[in-house]
């Protein structure tokens, strides 16, 4: 299981929206495929980033709420909010070079 933490619905806008760092945010579900073979690239970038980069999964089967209020088309979609805003996001499961480079832009 993934060390990452989750948020729902509920929690979205205490934990990503409120956030005082940039925040990550996998939306994913346990039957996506693609999804899994990102998770532990989640993971990594959690620990590289720890204290500059929060963060989090949403599972959108559990919290078809914020999914869909984000326009979430396919998973994994990775997004990146800043300031309380949406600043950027990467669709489908990248490497690691291309997600942390994607984030350094906001750090």
């Amino acid at each position: 299981m993934s060390a990452t933490p989750q948020v729902t619905d509920a929690s979205f806008k205490d934990d990503v929206l409120d956030s005082e760092l940039p925040v990550l945010v996998d939306f994913w579900a346990p039957w996506c495929g693609p999804c899994r073979m990102v998770a532990p690239v989640v993971d990594e970038i959690a620990q590289q980033y720890a204290g500059k980069v929060k963060v989090v999964k949403l599972n959108t089967d559990d919290n078809p709420n914020t999914a869909s209020q984000y326009g979430i088309r396919s998973i994994p979609t990775l997004m990146i909010f800043k300031g309380g805003q949406r600043v950027d996001m990467v669709v489908g499961a990248v490497p690691k070079t291309t997600l942390a480079s994607t984030l350094e832009k906001y750090i």
